[in-house]
């Protein structure tokens, strides 16, 4: 009869106890503190988004003109890694959580650094996350890192120019741990570096470690990529600038040396094998870093730290 709630089609008039579909009541999945609307670029499920990658994938297949060139898109996952990076400044341009994920301390930690940075947040289905990030362990939590735009060796001279400064460049011969080079990046700043440089093969990038690891100072100063070492050694000095070579066996140490107060490059070798024989040879001087015991060594980046230390000093 009408009106009969209980008859079979009927529809329930009051929505306690078990709202219907479409009220927001059965099943809430809502991101706290979504933060701004991602662009549609930023959205994995539209055509903007797919179109962007493989543009993307299509230009790291071009060559790059005028020395610049960019990494590929990078995905930090985990929920600790992804934290972590927030915490550090790491460039992040969105962060997805999978469907479902269960919310804890560290997820909400990150929504709201996301939040208040003005970071896209996502939400997207754990087997899209999965593609996204390439299998990796993501504990329903990744973060996007966009491509870094390396400088030309040639804007870290018109840097110095610019600040009306004698250049101190700091190039390094196939080092190959990004802790290492954000180490390095980090002690540049610090010591009035104008700028590192780094081969474009064989050597670490910045990745999301190595922001990670510069402590925010990647961002503060550029770092440049060159195709052959060698041959900015040379532009350089044909410049005017004076190039010198952290080396166990340098013939001179960094201690007074005399070329600090004037247009210099220190070049900084690999973990393992040091300055490579060419790079050695093209240098105008090879320095050494005195130490108490000579049978111990400095890794890449502290040697690198202790050098510029020495000649911010040197230059008052």
């Amino acid at each position: 009869m009408a009106g009969n709630s209980q008859r079979r089609g009927a529809i329930k008039k009051t929505g306690k106890g078990n709202p219907t579909a479409g009220s927001g009541g059965r099943v809430r999945r809502g991101l706290e503190g979504k933060g701004p609307t991602p662009k549609a670029k930023d959205r994995p499920y539209h055509k903007a988004f797919k179109a962007e990658a493989a543009k993307q994938r299509e230009a790291n297949k071009r060559p790059q003109r005028g020395g610049r060139k960019t990494t590929d898109v990078e995905w930090i996952a985990g929920r600790n890694p992804v934290v972590e990076a927030l915490r550090e400044g790491v460039p992040v341009n969105a962060v997805f959580v999978a469907e479902g994920a269960e919310r804890d301390n560290r997820l909400r930690e990150a929504f709201e650094m996301a939040a208040d940075r003005g970071i896209a947040l996502m939400e997207v289905s754990r087997t899209e996350l999965d593609r996204l990030t390439f299998g990796a362990v993501h504990q329903g939590l990744a973060a996007r890192i966009p491509a870094y735009e390396y400088a030309h060796p040639d804007d870290l001279l018109n840097r110095a120019k610019d600040e009306n400064q004698q250049p101190l460049i700091v190039m390094l011969d196939s080092v190959t741990d990004p802790r290492n080079l954000g180490a390095i990046v980090r002690s540049a700043a610090a010591f009035g570096a104008h700028g590192v440089v780094i081969p474009e093969r064989r050597a670490a990038g910045m990745t999301a470690s190595a922001w990670k690891t510069s402590a925010g100072a990647a961002s503060r100063i550029p770092v440049a990529q060159t195709v052959n070492l060698t041959r900015q050694i040379k532009a350089y000095q044909d410049e005017g600038c004076m190039v010198v070579g952290l080396a166990a066996d340098g013939d001179a140490q960094i201690t007074g040396l005399d070329l600090a107060d004037g247009p210099l490059v220190v070049v900084v070798g690999s973990e393992g094998n040091g300055i490579s024989r060419l790079v050695a040879e093209t240098c105008d001087q090879l320095v050494s870093i005195p130490m108490v015991n000579s049978v111990e060594s400095l890794n890449a980046g502290v040697a690198a730290s202790v050098a510029l230390y020495e000649v911010a000093r040197l230059r008052g």
